[in-house]
């Protein structure tokens, strides 16, 4: 699985899972229970994973929408 998102902006990734969703992408957002341990102060970034075999599609989409992805 490849990052493509890294945010502590809920509303983004909520709507960022809904638009690779429409387009035939699945995702997967990790370390979101991390708040319960912090304390919901938005310390932790969430990530936004897809397929490796996705990312090309996923990145061009999001380009398309001006949102920026993550890159290591």
């Amino acid at each position: 699985m490849i990052e493509l998102l890294r945010s502590n902006d809920l509303v983004l990734l909520s709507w960022v899972e809904v638009y690779l969703r429409d387009a035939g992408i699945e995702s997967v957002l990790l370390d979101q229970n991390i708040s319960v341990l912090e304390g919901s102060i938005g310390a932790f970034n969430r990530r936004l994973m897809v397929l490796d075999d996705d990312e090309v599609k996923a990145r061009a989409l999001l380009k398309e929408a001006d949102i920026e992805t993550y890159e290591p």
